[in-house]
C-alpha cells in the first residue's frame, strides 16, 4: 500500500471525509473537507518534482495542509520533505511529500492542526482540549461558600467558551478577595433565563468541587504580585505559573 493510499484510508476512518475529485483535468487530486462549514484541511495531489524544486521529472504525491502559525509553517519548510503549499500559497498552507521523507506520525500531527485551524467556531469549541479558567464569584449576590458547604456540586452561571470536562478556579470576591475551590465543569449549556438587573443568565453549568484553598494562600494581592493578574471581572484564562501552583 503507497503513502497516499494508506494516508487517504486514516483521513476517512479518523474524520469521517470521503474524497472529493472536484477536477477533470486532475482526476486524482483529491479533497477532504469539513461537512458543517465545507472548508478545505487536506488537499491530497501528485505532481512532478520539478514543480516542487526538486531534481527529476516523475511524479510524487504530496498533501496540501493548513497551519495556524506562519512561523511554524516556515520552520517547517527548512526541513526536508515540506514545501511552501503547491498551488496554495496563501494563508500558512504547506506541501508535504507522501513518499516516507516525512514520518506517517508527523503527518497525522499537522493534518490534525489543518483539521483545527480550518474548523468552525462550534467544532473547534467541540475538539479543544480541556482548558483551565479564574472565575469570580461575587458575595453580595451568591453565598459560594455555603453552597460548597452543603454539596459538593452546584450551578453556575455559564461563561462564554467553557466547556464539560474544563477546570475552573472560583475566586470569591471581598471581603474574601482569593481563590477558594477548584472544581471540575460536569454539564454545561443547561438553559436558565434570570435577570435581577445585576446577574443575567440564559445558560448555567454545573461544577463540582475538586479541592478547597486556604484564604490567605492565593489572595488578590499575590495573583497581582506574583502572577500578573489585576483584575478578576469575568471567566479569563489561568497563566501557566499560577496553574502549576493551584495543583501543587
Amino acid at each position: 500500500m503507497t503513502y497516499r493510499e494508506q494516508l487517504m484510508q486514516y483521513i476517512e476512518k479518523k474524520y469521517k471525509a470521503a474524497p472529493e475529485y472536484l477536477w477533470m483535468r486532475f482526476p486524482d487530486y483529491a479533497v477532504f473537507r469539513h461537512a458543517d462549514n465545507g472548508k478545505w484541511f487536506g488537499l491530497v495531489m501528485n505532481v512532478s518534482k520539478e514543480k516542487l524544486g526538486l531534481d527529476g521529472h516523475e511524479t510524487v504525491d504530496i498533501l496540501n495542509v493548513k497551519l495556524p502559525d506562519p512561523l511554524l509553517a516556515e520552520m517547517l519548510m527548512q526541513q526536508p520533505g515540506y514545501f511552501r503549499g503547491y498551488h496554495i500559497s496563501r494563508g500558512n498552507w504547506i506541501s508535504i511529500l507522501l513518499d516516507g521523507s516525512v514520518p506517517m506520525e508527523d503527518i497525522g500531527r499537522w493534518l490534525e492542526e489543518s483539521y483545527l485551524t480550518t474548523a468552525s467556531r462550534q467544532k473547534k469549541q467541540k475538539l479543544r482540549p480541556p482548558k483551565e479558567w479564574l472565575v469570580p464569584s461575587n458575595p453580595k449576590f451568591y453565598d459560594i461558600i455555603q453552597a460548597f458547604e452543603d454539596a459538593d456540586e452546584i450551578d453556575w452561571k455559564q461563561g462564554a467558551g467553557i466547556k464539560k470536562g474544563d477546570t475552573v478556579f472560583m475566586y470569591v470576591g471581598a471581603p474574601v478577595s482569593a481563590i477558594l475551590y477548584q472544581c471540575k465543569v460536569t454539564e454545561t449549556d443547561i438553559p436558565f433565563a434570570y435577570d435581577d438587573g445585576n446577574v443575567h443568565m440564559k445558560a448555567i453549568m454545573k461544577i463540582k468541587l475538586q479541592k478547597k484553598y486556604e484564604p490567605d494562600r492565593f489572595t488578590f494581592q499575590k495573583l497581582k504580585e506574583e502572577y500578573g493578574i489585576y483584575a478578576v471581572r469575568g471567566p479569563r484564562s489561568v497563566p501557566p505559573s499560577l496553574s502549576d501552583d493551584l495543583k501543587g
